[in-house]
């Protein structure tokens, strides 16, 4: 190995995201020198970094060697999987590779963003179909997942062959698509796989995940239930099958179809542009809805997770054209992700204060996820038998545990990395052969910026303990002026005393130190602070602001 890690004659593996983490799926491949990225994601902000929206891995490494890049290769088109794209790729100047329906939303982002002349992006077969980038042949399988075309990538190298999953479960009824049948997957197994790189979401899960015909029938047993009332499905805009179903849920229950939120119209429009959602009914506009007999509407509404601005939040705040009354009902035809208890609880503590009905997989079975549980990891070990299993995509807890359940199926060795660690997978014994620096970034307002640097670190100190302000005027007048005390009441009073303590620090100040700006200062923002800790607890950050020219004293 190379000191700058240029891969030789060998087949390394380095997650970049996605590994100690669910999201932002970044995996490399390296071989002969050349480099190939498997997926471009990102997730959505956490509290951890406040006035953020958007978060990504850290590229650096690949970034630094981007001559060695090779091509992107997109397994399919959530957000964790593709969200990166539009303010990644262009630097990397490699082309993007995706099968119709994620090249399609691939396509819409780059327009977005503007840069679709400065990426060339080829479009896939939809079935199985492969490529050729440098030392790595690649094929396309598909496996059910809760969006459509989800793919698994059978990777053909020197050194062996490798079975990514991306995102996958087993479903027997998908109602989209025709996932890699077990025949395929054994014969693939047959022919030799040197290392399962795997989806490890669900391996807590004893049950294996459950089938979308299955929920058709639940969702339309749940509707039947609730005759004569407006009836609103919150879901994933990207479960393309889900919208199938609810399709034809509202047809067989007599009930017209209403779509509220954006990300819905954009899936169903690409959707039926790649071939999906042919017989989906016509929809109705709000208005339309809204003078409909209430037992006569089904509304399929983003906002399952608790965003503040999606449909359902502002239907509940009653603050959208289509709305809920007393008895109405809403049914969570989706999973909590984890991070969104306390947004989701909000909006159903809204509608439940409304004395509407809300409905959950807990209560029905209205929802199932599209991730492996253990009996289909089991099932997959079995038929495609890998000399080396590598978990990704979970967090640390996952990744260990399916390590365990693939030692405990028989897999000879398992390699638990995280995000940063290279993994020579062969020649010779597969393990972690060295660490290089990786990381989070965070959109912050237009700029893409470091999740802890120093503006977001200042931010959580200013969240925590406030600001205080201090102003020295030309005639030696101060100002004091506190954000975020928690003082209320006695702010006059504390003001009036923390002015006569900065006034009194300066007075003290003799020789140079009377006339340096520095300590100056210093000896003001320190007095003002410790008044600010003895009046409420808090060390603010605090700010002197000096004149041009020193105050007279």
């Amino acid at each position: 190995m190379k000191k700058d890690f240029t891969p030789e004659d060998e087949l390394l593996f380095l997650a970049l995201g996605g590994s100690g983490e669910i999201g932002m799926n970044v995996n490399l491949y390296g071989c002969q020198g050349q480099w190939l990225m498997v997926d471009l994601g990102m997730s959505f902000g956490a509290q951890e970094y406040p006035g953020t929206e958007l978060m990504f891995a850290d590229l650096q490494f690949i970034e630094d060697r981007r001559d060695d890049l090779i091509g992107i290769v997109l397994t399919h088109a959530h957000e964790d999987h593709i969200g990166a794209i539009p303010y990644f790729a262009a630097e990397f100047d490699v082309p993007l590779y995706a099968t119709p329906f994620t090249a399609d939303l691939i396509m819409r982002k780059l327009q977005e963003a503007g840069i679709t002349d400065q990426i060339e992006l080829i479009v896939i077969e939809e079935d199985h179909g492969s490529i050729q980038i440098g030392p790595f042949d690649i094929t396309y399988l598909p496996l059910a997942h809760s969006i459509a075309e989800g793919n698994a990538l059978l990777i053909e190298t020197p050194h062996g062959r490798v079975f990514h999953t991306g995102d996958w479960k087993l479903d027997e009824e998908p109602i989209i698509g025709e996932p890699t049948t077990e025949e395929e997957l054994r014969e693939i197994g047959d022919e030799g796989v040197l290392a399962l790189v795997c989806d490890s979401t669900n391996v807590f899960n004893a049950s294996a995940s459950g089938s979308e015909g299955a929920v058709f029938r639940g969702l339309l047993e749940e509707v039947h239930k609730h005759k004569g009332k407006r009836v609103l499905v919150t879901t994933f805009a990207s479960n393309v099958a889900r919208l199938q179903t609810l399709g034809e849920v509202a047809e067989e229950t007599g009930r017209r179809l209403c779509v509220a939120g954006r990300s819905l119209d954009r899936i169903i429009e690409v959707a039926k542009d790649s071939g999906y959602l042919e017989h989906f009914p016509d929809t109705v506009d709000f208005d339309t809805a809204m003078q409909l007999p209430r037992g006569q509407v089904m509304i399929i509404a983003t906002g399952g997770q608790g965003e503040p601005r999606a449909a359902l939040a502002r239907i509940a705040e009653d603050n959208h054209p289509l709305s809920l009354v007393e008895g109405d009902v809403v049914l969570f035809s989706s999973r909590v992700i984890p991070g969104n208890d306390l947004a989701i609880g909000r909006i159903q503590n809204i509608l439940a204060h409304r004395g509407v009905v809300m409905v959950s997989d807990k209560q029905s079975f209205i929802h199932v996820s599209g991730h492996p549980g253990r009996p289909e990891l089991e099932a997959l070990y079995s038929w495609l038998r890998p000399e080396i299993l590598v978990p990704v995509h979970g967090e640390i807890r996952h990744m260990m545990e399916q390590g365990r359940l693939g030692k405990a199926c028989g897999i000879p060795k398992s390699v638990v990395q995280k995000n940063g660690d290279i993994v020579r997978l062969a020649p010779g014994a597969p393990g972690k052969i060295a660490e290089v620096t990786n990381g989070r970034l965070v959109l912050d307002g237009d700029i893409i910026v470091p999740a802890d640097g120093e503006a977001i670190v200042m931010r959580r100190r200013l969240a925590r303990d406030g600001l205080l302000l201090v102003v020295l005027e030309k005639g030696g007048a101060v100002q004091v002026e506190g954000i975020g005390l928690p003082l209320d009441e006695d702010y006059p009073a504390f003001v009036a005393e923390a002015v006569e303590d900065v006034k009194k620090a300066l007075s003290a100040l003799r020789g140079p130190a009377a006339r340096d700006r520095e300590a100056i200062t210093e000896a003001a923002r320190l007095a003002a602070r410790r008044a600010a800790q003895r009046w409420s607890g808090k060390k603010p950050q605090t700010r002197v602001i000096l004149p041009l020219e020193q105050p007279v004293r």
